[in-house]
């Protein structure tokens, strides 16, 4: 299809206000079949593709990250006509959370570091004494531990409930309103990451399920069959070490308890992501690498945004 002139690829990655008029003016100049007749169902999955993670400057910036929502702005716009449905997924935080260094502190009086990794040694060591909810979070940290998880680290504050960094990138937003009026279909966000006590790289489901023997969550059972009702679905996001892949873990995870033949229908963007640089003590990049030859190997789908569709 034509990309609309509000559309302006080298600008992709530039933040700015949407342009909601332009974007409906543009849309409105466009004739295409509803999504709703679409006999053969294509869905977008964008994980966390919010400013917060996409714009150099955001707190936790994700290289690579301007050129993947660049080539996702072109994919969905080079597809509109048969792209029927967006989902995106909004990774929403709050102050006191498990991974943010308001949970911690030390004798000093000092809080950890950006990207400190805490142990359950450490808390029993009092080398990072949790603030509040002491019980919960050395359970929770014990837990990451015994399960094969990643550990418990500390990040930077990013995508706060409320703030500018909240938000899809803008470019985004508005090929995501376009695709919405010209497909007369309402795009879906998905919330997640807002228990306090625990990670939630997985719009799925967060790292542990229970914390002294309580529940925290469960599977997200009517997302999953809302992505998995299309007959195709596309992947893609931030970042291609933790919230995409732990995502597509948990999709491809209860694929194969429940319904194995449709492996098939999941399709990665392999060049529309990218890793969390390494820290000391893992590997992130790698570690992504290795679980998408996985994915491979289990039959799911990878490509590149600008194969056919």
């Amino acid at each position: 299809m034509t990309r609309p002139a509000f559309y302006i690829e080298s600008q992709a990655g530039e933040f700015f206000l949407p342009r909601y008029d332009m974007v409906m003016q543009a849309a409105s100049k466009v004739a295409v079949k509803p999504a709703d007749l679409d006999t053969f169902k294509v869905g977008v999955l964008g994980i966390d593709a919010q400013i917060g993670f996409c714009y150099p400057q955001a707190s936790l910036f994700v290289p690579g990250a301007v050129g993947d929502v660049t080539r996702a702005c072109n994919f969905l716009l080079d597809n509109m006509d048969v792209i029927t449905n967006l989902y995106f997924t909004l990774d929403t935080h709050r102050t006191y959370q498990v991974f943010f260094n308001t949970m911690f502190i030390n004798d000093t009086g000092q809080h950890p570091e950006p990207y400190t990794m805490i142990s359950v040694a450490d808390i029993d060591s009092g080398k990072w004494r949790p603030v509040t909810y002491e019980k919960e979070i050395r359970d929770y940290v014990e837990q990451l531990e015994s399960l094969g998880r990643y550990a418990l680290i500390i990040w930077p504050f990013h995508t706060m409930l409320g703030s500018t960094d909240h938000a899809l990138m803008p470019s985004l937003y508005e090929v995501a309103m376009y695709h919405s009026v010209v497909r007369q279909v309402p795009t879906t966000f998905e919330i997640k990451g807002y228990h306090p006590l625990t990670e939630n790289y997985s719009i799925m489901a967060p790292e542990v399920k229970k914390i002294l023997g309580r529940s925290v969550a469960q599977f997200n059972t009517q997302f999953f069959e809302a992505l998995t009702n299309n007959d195709r679905l596309y992947i893609w996001g931030e970042a291609k070490s933790h919230c995409v892949m732990w995502t597509i873990k948990d999709l491809l995870q209860n694929i194969q308890a429940t319904d194995p033949a449709i492996i098939n229908k999941l399709y990665i963007l392999e060049d529309c992501m990218s890793s969390v640089p390494a820290v000391p003590g893992a590997d992130f990049p790698a570690i992504a690498d290795q679980t998408m030859e996985e994915f491979r190997a289990a039959g799911v789908n990878i490509v590149k945004s600008t194969d056919p569709l």
